[in-house]
């Protein structure tokens, strides 16, 4: 026995859910192209302070978050670095550094942070809050993060602690400059620890952006097309039942 009969109308409807759908996903999954990638470095600080040198080997994390034409960046120490002799009070303490701009642009770029939320006790390593500052694209194309100076004040005195191992970068991101100016330039991509700094654990391979958005455009391409020719063969199939 067979069904009622479709009308036109609800097969037109029908239709065109299908249809959007199909782009929907195919939309989807182009969104989900990465255009960053992000990696912890081990960095070999040797740090000049009131009493002596000093050093520290602190994983390194700088992350990315585009904030209209400009990208927000937040550099991360997930160990301390540095100690001092005496404890330091709540807030006597204020920490600052800079990143380094490489690939396809080049600079710095200034990030601070707030002072000391706890008092920090004597003779243990002085664990940096997150940092942050704004770095705005002069050029196109793969842009490098690595961890630069970090400068400590406490109690009216300066620490300096410099990278010592040729850290690699801790980030790197695909940037477009203002007005689409500047011409897009292959930077070296993220990966690993830095230098001698050690190894911060295994860590499963990595893709580039590139590879990956390539990837997930063929699949997007793929469901739109697939979709399309749902609806084509629906439309065929129902004009022929009307004949």
């Amino acid at each position: 026995m067979r069904g009622r009969p479709v009308s036109y109308r609800t097969y037109q409807k029908r239709t065109a859910a299908l249809a959007f759908a199909a782009a929907l996903a195919g939309s989807a999954v182009l969104m989900a192209a990465p255009a960053a990638q992000a990696d912890v470095v081990d960095v070999n600080y040797q740090c000049k302070t009131p009493i002596g040198d000093k050093s520290a080997v602190s994983p390194i994390d700088i992350k990315g978050v585009k904030s209209g034409s400009a990208y927000k960046l937040t550099m991360s120490w997930q160990k301390g670095v540095s100690s001092s002799p005496v404890e330091l009070g709540k807030g006597a303490m204020t920490p600052s550094a800079v990143i380094t701009v490489g690939g396809a642009d080049s600079g710095t770029v200034a990030v601070s942070g707030p002072a000391n939320a706890a008092a920090i006790p004597a003779n243990t390593p002085i664990k940096i809050n997150d940092l942050s500052g704004t770095y705005t694209p002069k050029k196109s194309g793969k842009v490098t993060f690595t961890a630069g100076v970090l400068t400590i004040k406490a109690l009216g005195t300066t620490t300096t602690c410099t990278p010592s191992n040729s850290p690699k970068p801790s980030l790197t991101l695909d940037v477009t400059a203002a007005g689409g100016s500047g011409s897009s330039t292959s930077g070296s991509s993220s990966s690993g620890s830095g230098g001698t700094g050690g190894d911060s654990g295994g860590q499963l391979p990595q893709t580039g952006p590139e590879d990956s958005a390539i990837a997930l455009g063929t699949l997007g391409g793929t469901v739109l097309l697939t979709g399309a020719a749902g609806v084509l063969w629906l439309t065929r199939r129902h004009r022929a039942v009307r004949r």
